[in-house]
């Protein structure tokens, strides 16, 4: 009789409150130029929370500017065809070359109807006059040449290959901003600020976090529960949490059950 009095067994179970922290760090190594947190602080998402000095990754980024810039301006030269004073002077050669043309083909009728004379003319002067008229036609045919050259600008597969340049340039200046950016971090989400790991003017070496950040939602309540219990529990359901020196409790749910044992 008295045993079946005794109390129901309690519901509740013990455990501890601990914190997924979130180790935010820089994948460039440099000196810790300015920390804009302190530890205990609550921060919002996108505040700052360091900087690392940045002098080498600006200079990297301005010259990767510059040379893009000089790639682009050799494309668009590239493009276009010579300076107006080059086409000039081309054209000009050419006239000069159709004027000998036509001269030559004066001299050339001249000793024809000389040659058909008996006597009128020697036979040499008749075959220069034709070389000459020959040279002359090449030389235009030459010049006209030059001129559509001049016109129309570099080949295809030179401009192609400037065009790759830029390209690439166009890449390693993106990667010189991401490099340059990486330099000063802001805060990943809203939370409190647990602990700063170095101080300005130390080294930082790359991928070593400054600041660990705990966001609200990464705080979790681990608890051990009875092998008896466990199965009856599953992953969603609500559980009610107090702590010592809170006056009310906590409604939370469950997220995780461990697969494994644990002896405690």
């Amino acid at each position: 009789f008295w045993a079946g009095c005794g109390a129901p067994p309690s519901p509740a179970v013990q455990g501890y409150v601990e914190g997924e922290f979130v180790y935010v760090s820089s994948p460039v190594a440099g000196t810790l130029q300015a920390l804009s947190v302190q530890r205990g602080v609550r921060v919002g998402a996108g505040d700052p929370l360091f900087a690392l000095d940045n002098v080498p990754e600006k200079a990297a980024r301005d010259q990767a500017a510059q040379q893009l810039a000089q790639a682009r301006a050799t494309l668009d030269d590239l493009k276009k065809g010579r300076r107006p004073s080059e086409i000039q002077s081309a054209q000009a050669q050419l006239n000069q070359a159709q004027a000998a043309l036509a001269l030559a083909g004066q001299e050339l009728a001249r000793q024809e109807k000389l040659a058909a004379v008996p006597g009128g003319a020697a036979r040499q002067d008749l075959d220069r006059a034709r070389s000459t008229q020959d040279q002359d036609s090449q030389r235009v045919a030459q010049l006209q040449a030059d001129l559509q050259t001049a016109q129309t600008g570099s080949r295809e597969d030179q401009i192609a290959a400037a065009a790759a340049a830029v390209r690439a340039l166009q890449a390693a200046l993106d990667r010189a901003d991401w490099d340059l950016s990486q330099k000063s971090q802001t805060a990943p989400a809203a939370g409190l600020v647990f602990d700063t790991l170095y101080r300005p003017g130390e080294w930082v070496a790359a991928g070593r976090p400054v600041v660990a950040l705990l966001p609200p939602a990464n705080v979790k309540v681990r608890a051990f529960v009875a092998e008896a219990r466990v199965g009856a529990i599953h992953p969603g359901d609500p559980v009610r949490v107090t702590l010592d020196g809170a006056p009310q409790a906590l409604a939370g749910k469950v997220s995780f059950i461990s697969p494994q044992a644990e002896y405690t």
